[in-house]
């Protein structure tokens, strides 16, 4: 089962979390068809959309747009703060050969010539916003820059996923670790060097890690206590009420003529590929509640 965690270390002077997320990022292959660059772009976003949606309150979601220019085109994910996430890719069917560092090449897939976006529904009236360069386009470190720069909070995003021979999805997961105002240098400088030693997130998830292992790693054993543990998963909002709703604001004329054209109407969402037939019937009553 995929879950995160949320915890604090070195006597309350850092936040963390960590999140295992294989199969909601297989729900999302799946769905999607993605190819493995594909792949490990949108469930990198995902995984790091879910853990930063956990951060939040009450109803709250977040919206985060990458659009780097890139072949893979923009990705979107939506989050909240119930561990549900949700996700897709404008081209799914991006794949490219490893690069240098034999790694699945995210940066050449979501490119480096655009923006992070991240937009927040706090269910107040207006929403928070912010925006930043994308810095890498391996997304680690983009939502590093973005955590850093716009919500000025140091930080350290590590995300990760490990793609099949067949295209499944083998592991993914992530963490990321916070500074509070007031941690000391000399923590600081032990999260720093321990950043720098160990293996990459890929390789820990490779190891099986779980999340509370994961964030063991990051800031040594003995650091870490457990606040909260929280199921994570692909959950889609979309409904067939939300598409008539939709389908009703389009009002009377249109309806009709999607009556007289194709005498039913299908709707697909963009999130979780469902798709949604309306009949003649449907739209005969949809046309009456247009009225």
């Amino acid at each position: 089962m995929d879950y995160l965690i949320k915890a604090l270390a070195y006597n309350g002077q850092v936040r963390a979390y960590a999140a295992k997320t294989t199969e909601t990022i297989s729900e999302a292959q799946k769905r999607h068809q993605t190819w493995p660059t594909a792949s490990a772009a949108l469930g990198r976003a995902m995984t790091a959309g879910v853990m930063m949606g956990s951060m939040l309150k009450g109803n709250a979601k977040l919206t985060i747009k990458v659009e780097g220019g890139g072949p893979i085109g923009a990705i979107l994910v939506d989050s909240n703060s119930k561990g549900e996430v949700r996700g897709y890719v404008t081209n799914p069917q991006t794949h490219f050969e490893l690069n240098n560092k034999g790694k699945l090449d995210v940066a050449r897939a979501v490119g480096t010539e655009g923006n992070l976006t991240i937009v927040k529904d706090l269910g107040l009236k207006d929403h928070f916003s912010g925006q930043v360069p994308i810095v890498s386009g391996e997304l680690g470190e983009d939502f590093t820059y973005y955590l850093v720069t716009s919500e000025q909070i140091p930080s350290s995003v590590g995300v990760g996923v490990l793609v099949n021979p067949d295209n499944t999805i083998l592991a993914s997961g992530g963490f990321i670790i916070q500074l509070l105002p007031g941690t000391d240098d000399e923590t600081i400088t032990k999260i720093e060097e321990r950043l720098i030693k160990i293996d990459p997130i890929s390789k820990l998830i490779q190891r099986g890690l779980t999340p509370e292992e994961i964030l063991e790693e990051v800031l040594g054993q003995g650091n870490v206590k457990i606040l909260e543990k929280q199921p994570v998963k692909f959950q889609c909002q979309c409904s067939k009420e939300r598409i008539e709703n939709a389908v009703v604001s389009l009002g009377e004329e249109e309806i009709q003529s999607m009556i007289d054209e194709e005498g039913q109407a299908e709707a697909q969402c963009h999130f979780c590929n469902e798709v949604y037939l309306l009949t003649r019937e449907d739209l005969e009553e949809l046309k009456k509640e247009a009225k």
